[in-house]
């Protein structure tokens, strides 16, 4: 198959480990996430997104397909949404909504940004990603406060536990994988709780030794993360204790500093 690349035309578009709309939600692309095609079974087409390399099945009609030139310009990764609100871009009579931790804005400029042959007027004004500090994660991080969790979700209508680190990470700057478990394998080791600093994040496993978890540390008594909604819960050398259960949910096994 000839190289083909695209970008993501619609605010959220699910991607499935099969091409089929009853396999669950993996991940989800947001607009303007460039992706490279690998395979077609129409109307699927097998994608890998730029941004992580996360790979998955999702309907090509969500999808525009754009030069290789447009598809590089999209990975810039310096201009994003304001982390405060949610916005739009138009093209003709078709809106899409832009929420936080969208991709960049390809070929933006004068208030528009060029997706192939479609031009999207702008409603915002996008901001250059300043240098992150643990004031930024911290305000980042609690913008997601009560998010409901869903499985594979990356935004404010749903988003898991690596979906959420993903996501506030991407606002400030910062690249990381998708999945909890390639998380844990980035950044540097924390050796001790007391030694975090505001936006470590913390790992968490199960009885066989798999990473199933991670949260954003707030300091070394309070973690925010993920777990039925986004909430900050208590944490210790144990783990993450839940009050409202009255017992330890999540069982702490390594700590990474990023910036």
């Amino acid at each position: 198959m000839e190289q083909k690349f695209a970008i993501c035309r619609v605010a959220i578009a699910p991607l499935r480990p099969a091409a089929s709309d009853k396999a669950e939600i993996a991940t989800q692309l947001l607009f303007g996430d460039a992706v490279e095609v690998l395979e077609e079974v129409q109307p699927w087409w097998r994608i890998r997104n730029a941004y992580d390399d996360y790979e998955g099945w999702m309907d090509f009609k969500q999808l525009i397909v754009v030069s290789h030139e447009e598809y590089l310009s999209a990975q810039d990764y310096k201009t994003l949404v304001p982390a405060d609100v949610v916005n739009t871009v138009t093209a003709q009579d078709e809106t899409a909504f832009y929420l936080p931790s969208s991709a960049v804005l390809p070929a933006y400029a004068n208030g528009s940004c060029q997706i192939g042959n479609q031009q999207f007027k702008v409603s915002f004004d996008p901001y250059q990603v300043s240098p992150v500090t643990e004031e930024k994660i911290t305000e980042l991080a609690k913008f997601f406060r009560n998010a409901p969790y869903l499985w594979g979700g990356r935004t404010l209508f749903g988003i898991d536990c690596s979906g959420f680190s993903q996501a506030v990470f991407k606002l400030a700057g910062i690249r990381i994988k998708r999945d909890a478990a390639q998380q844990a394998e980035q950044g540097d080791t924390v050796n001790f709780l007391p030694e975090v600093k505001t936006g470590d994040l913390a790992f968490f496993d199960n009885a066989e030794g798999r990473i199933i978890h991670v949260g954003i540390l707030l300091d070394q008594h309070r973690i925010i993360h993920a777990s039925g909604r986004v909430r900050i819960d208590p944490i210790d050398d144990q783990g993450i204790y839940n009050p409202e259960l009255g017992r330890y949910t999540h069982k702490l096994r390594i700590i990474k500093r990023f910036f």
